[in-house]
């Protein structure tokens, strides 16, 4: 890779890199990726992110890739993370993404594993999108069937939860999709704290439609 993607994978890296030093995700799970001009750079498949150089990070064409990388789409010397379908996937439906991050954080995957979404507890909910942060079904770690799930989920959101699995978000560049991505898992936290005193009490339909509103024109603009 040379010019704007060697500088992109630089970014993955260093991105993959914090996101494991803010303690949203441990060891080589997870992944991140970032979109470039005909396809995205994503880190390599089982490999510690500390060990890894920018020249691990893996290109995808837009086109993706079949499993075993044999029509040639993948370029790169490693094979790239095992979840590439759904950053593919993400791209391809949500022109407004830039990079996308999926973690296994303690407290997201915590209700992840009960099947639970996030309701309007607390206003910072409609951060990712809406009235509340859906969680994807269940499907196998790698495959089209969690992609497809992860995609309906995702529909008005830039988050989801996976069942049994972790969390997934996007944003407009890697320094935004980390940053969401530490924001949900310190709601999950709160989530699972309120859980803890009984049935949360949640905000009304019309108050998060107005909390939307604002969130729409929240902090800077371009």
């Amino acid at each position: 890779m040379s010019g704007r993607n060697a500088e992109l994978a630089a970014t993955v890296l260093a991105t993959a890199r914090a996101m494991n030093a803010s303690g949203v995700n441990r060891g080589s799970a997870g992944n991140v990726s970032a979109r470039c001009k005909d396809g995205f750079i994503i880190t390599p498949t089982g490999m510690a992110y500390e060990a890894c150089t920018d020249r691990d990070m893996v290109k995808v064409m837009r086109s993706g890739i079949q499993a075993d990388g044999a029509d040639g789409t993948a370029t790169g010397t490693r094979k790239p993370s095992s979840e590439w379908r759904f950053h593919r996937d993400i791209y391809a439906a949500r022109p407004e993404a830039g990079a996308v991050v999926h973690t296994h954080s303690p407290f997201a995957t915590a209700l992840a594993c009960q099947g639970q979404g996030i309701p309007p507890f607390h206003y910072m909910v409609a951060r990712f999108g809406g009235r509340d942060v859906r969680c994807a079904a269940y499907a196998t770690f790698g495959s089209q069937a969690l992609s497809d799930a992860i995609i309906s989920a995702l529909k008005g959101r830039s988050a989801c939860l996976m069942a049994h699995h972790g969390m997934v978000v996007f944003g407009r560049d890697c320094d935004h999709a980390l940053a969401l991505a530490v924001e949900l898992e310190t709601l999950c936290e709160q989530y699972w704290r309120v859980l803890q005193l009984g049935a949360p009490r949640l905000l009304p339909e019309a108050e998060m439609s107005r909390v939307l509103a604002k969130f729409a024109t929240y902090g800077q603009q371009d």
